[in-house]
């Protein structure tokens, strides 16, 4: 398994409110990560994550309108300061791009609103794309917009028409044609749903 070299955050963005501000703190306890937070002019914070080996992250938080923003970019190196600050990003709705760098390759991941959206994995030959969050509603919608569904349905109608007229026509047996008018049925009732 290849060995993470260091993680950047790239025009990153959390946005808490005043309750989440105290939660944040809580919920960064590690015991290899020490923090310590300052108070800045206007209600504005600054929260400094930082490690044993001298490696540091500042958080710096602007009271806007109610809510803490916080706009970062940095470097991570140290693993146990990386994985805080991942489950921290991802806990508390973090959106912007997640470099995972590796040797010889680099995995982004675009967040938002603390999910991964995209995952792209960038060598010297190129891009090639890992993974692209499904939006569901997106799907649904054109689904209910496209007309290949009443193109199935009136299909299924003709097909069963054909056999009711084949029944009609035939003196027997009908286990076939009534076998197939069931099967037929069944897919019409689920395109109709």
């Amino acid at each position: 398994m290849a060995q993470r070299l260091a993680t950047e955050y790239i025009k990153a963005s959390l946005q808490l409110s005043k309750d989440q501000m105290s939660q944040f703190i809580h919920y960064a306890e590690d015991p290899h990560v020490h923090h310590r937070v300052k108070v800045l002019d206007n209600g504005c914070q600054e929260i400094v994550f930082g490690t044993r080996n001298g490696e540091e992250v500042h958080l710096p938080f602007d009271l806007k309108e109610g809510s803490y923003v916080c706009e970062l970019s940095f470097r991570l190196v140290n693993p146990h300061l990386t994985n805080m600050i991942r489950k921290l990003f991802v806990a508390f709705k973090g959106s912007g791009v997640v470099n995972r760098i590796y040797k010889g390759f680099t995995m982004i991941y675009d967040y938002e609103q603390g999910v991964v959206q995209r995952i792209t994995e960038h060598t010297a030959e190129g891009e090639k794309l890992i993974y692209r969050q499904k939006n569901a509603s997106l799907e649904l919608k054109t689904r209910l917009q496209s007309t290949s569904i009443e193109t199935d349905i009136e299909l299924v109608r003709r097909i069963v028409d054909q056999l009711l007229d084949q029944r009609n026509a035939s003196a027997g047996p009908y286990e076939e044609i009534d076998q197939e008018l069931q099967l037929q049925a069944r897919r019409l009732f689920s395109l109709e749903a």
